[in-house]
């Protein structure tokens, strides 16, 4: 155990949540196939308290499979904490890499510190009594904003145009519908018909979750020029960094991809390569790994676009030099009391100190394990 000179971490708190979804959501890999729909977000929280009686909260998450794995990682790790200064983000997140470093510094070791470390990150910003965007650096007071939730394709046509409607109505910026149907046709069909709904000045996106190889998306690309997208959204594998460079040098629309990737030097490669780098906090690592991803963004005067988990990104795109986009999808609301505000197409930064966020009584009813370490005196 480390002792810290100024105020030591003296409690951890880890809890494993399983957060239902209103309805299940199929995207392209659940259309060909490749994956069940989606009906519940696991989520990895982490509360860490000081001996100055501060207290911080992070999470991380995964879709269908990995946070038992996660949640174990994080317990066998997560007595490091103890003692040490949680100022010294850098210095803590190293000896936890340390000491999970034979399981490695990307993936599920990583993933199970992104809640740790974003911990880390509330409770800096709420010891120095400022929102994270505020401590970091604001840009701005809000971002810019779109719906993706509304889209998936396990909706009909109609569902989709009344909820992209709604979404609009209710302040969001801009639409996102999924592709990558097994008849492309489809997917031209519905978007023509999306595009015709919301009107050519609403900002419209399309993900097509990894279904093409290079020749369909290139085809893809090439019959959706005209409709003026603001980007093309993993149209191929997440680890084709060449296949996606080719297609933004050969189409006009912007090609955006990288929430799958879970290290900084994978997400590297994208800078340059792509429009649009969609770094995930809970996927690369935590706050302290995308933060070099943007620095080394923006010294490329490259688009970043991070992708969902909006209580914590809505923070970091506000101190991104160049204004992101921040998706709006709801999924984890009901784990948190506060809310975020959006309005005139743009989410707002929270005014409270740290990521402004709290866990709602109900977490309870959908908590699956928990686990708790102290230190001496606790």
């Amino acid at each position: 155990m480390t002792t810290a000179v100024g105020d030591a971490i003296a409690s951890v708190r880890l809890g494993r949540y399983a957060v239902p979804l209103a309805t299940p959501v199929s995207d392209a890999k659940v259309a060909t196939g490749r994956q069940r729909p989606l009906s519940r977000i696991d989520v990895l929280t982490c509360e860490i308290g000081t001996r100055d009686g501060l207290r911080g909260l992070g999470f991380s998450y995964t879709t269908r499979a990995g946070t038992p794995a996660q949640y174990a990682h994080a317990k066998e790790v997560g007595e490091h904490l103890l003692g040490q200064d949680p100022s010294d983000i850098g210095k803590v997140y190293e000896s936890l890499l340390w000491a999970g470093a034979s399981v490695g510094r990307s993936g599920v070791a990583t993933q199970a510190l992104a809640a740790v470390d974003v911990a880390l990150w509330d409770l800096k910003a709420k010891r120095a009594g400022l929102p994270l965007a505020k401590l970091l650096g604001a840009y701005r007071d809000s971002v810019r904003t779109y719906n993706t939730s509304g889209g998936y394709l396990q909706a009909p046509l109609d569902e989709v145009k009344e909820r992209a409607s709604r979404s609009l109505a209710g302040g969001i910026g801009g639409i996102k519908i999924k592709v990558g149907q097994p008849d492309m046709r489809e997917d031209l069909r519905r978007l023509a018909a999306v595009r015709e709904h919301v009107g050519d000045e609403v900002p419209l996106m399309v993900d097509a979750n990894q279904q093409w190889d290079r020749i369909s998306a290139l085809r893809f690309g090439r019959a959706v020029e005209e409709m003026n997208l603001v980007w093309i959204e993993e149209p191929l594998d997440a680890y084709d960094a060449e296949g996606h460079a080719r297609l933004a040098e050969a189409l006009d629309t912007p090609i955006a991809t990288g929430e799958m990737l879970t290290g900084v030097p994978d997400l590297v490669r994208l800078i340059g390569a792509v429009d649009v780098v969609q770094p995930d906090v809970p996927r690369v690592g935590g706050i302290t790994p995308y933060l070099k991803v943007a620095a080394l963004a923006d010294h490329a005067h490259a688009q970043v676009a991070p992708h969902f988990v909006m209580e914590i990104h809505v923070h970091l795109a506000a101190a991104y030099p160049r204004e992101p986009w921040v998706e709006h999808i709801e999924w984890l609301a009901p784990l948190f009391e506060e809310r975020l505000r959006i309005e005139d197409g743009r989410m707002h930064v929270p005014d409270r100190p740290g990521l402004g966020l709290s866990l709602a009584g109900r977490a309870r009813d959908w908590l699956i394990d928990d686990v708790e370490f102290h230190g001496p005196g606790r």
